[in-house]
């Protein structure tokens, strides 16, 4: 009798086969940008911040300048206006208040910073007064903020889901923002125990390696599975 390959099956298990190999090897690709990505953040954990201006001209021409270490000088910044954006921190729920630092110099005409959480158990915020001009210096980290997912809750003027730099700038009425933000290293108002810096996320997880195992595991389990039904079938002719 013909030992023939049953089209239909071969044809799901290649499909599956290939799917499940491209998920590996997408896994195995993820695990180098994540171990190069924690090679930078600790690379310039230590470093000493440069000035801001350098690092958004170097950004205006284009150059990656993601997690270098900045010092900004920023007008009025402990007490400018500020919107609040959803954020989690050490397992709390809060937000995140973003604020802008007018730039004097250089290709942008401001900067938004991130100043810092706050726990929603904490009601009360900083102080605003947008006539106060009293320069603040910040160490802080260069972010580039994500690009949102479909699934992204829609910004509200009491709430904001995610960074959207023109979006937020605007409300803020902040001039020709840089592309990116400031994530404050330093406390704007070191006053206000409430408010904490939190620049770079801590305990970034790589378990790509294992993801990579076990989709090329499943891959391995396909192929027995369609060897053991092809030995059963030609067995039974």
């Amino acid at each position: 009798m013909s030992r023939r390959l049953p089209i239909g099956l071969t044809a799901a298990t290649l499909v599956a086969l290939c799917i499940l190999i491209g998920l590996g090897v997408w896994q195995v690709q993820r695990m180098a940008w994540k171990q190069d990505l924690l090679a930078r953040i600790a690379a310039l954990e230590g470093a000493p911040p440069t000035p801001a201006a350098e690092a958004l001209a170097a950004i205006a021409r284009g150059e990656d300048r993601e997690f270098h270490r900045v010092r900004a000088v920023c007008p009025g910044l402990s007490k400018a206006p500020w919107l609040e954006l959803y954020g989690l921190h050490e397992g709390r729920a809060g937000v995140r208040l973003i604020s802008a630092c007018r730039l004097e110099v250089g290709p942008y005409g401001s900067v938004l910073v991130d100043r810092g959480f706050v726990p929603d158990m904490i009601s009360a915020r900083p102080p605003r007064d947008p006539q106060d001009q009293t320069p603040v210096v910040i160490d802080a980290v260069i972010r580039t903020p994500e690009t949102p997912n479909a699934f992204a809750a829609a910004n509200t003027e009491q709430r904001w889901f995610r960074r959207d730099v023109a979006a937020m700038a605007k409300a803020l009425g902040a001039e020709r923002p840089a592309p990116v933000f400031l994530m404050a290293e330093t406390s704007t108002n070191p006053e206000w125990a409430g408010l904490t810096p939190s620049p770079v996320p801590v305990g970034i997880s790589n378990r790509h390696l294992e993801y990579a195992l076990t989709w090329f595991g499943l891959a391995g389990a396909l192929i027995a599975v369609y060897a053991a039904v092809l030995w059963r079938r030609w067995k039974m002719r």
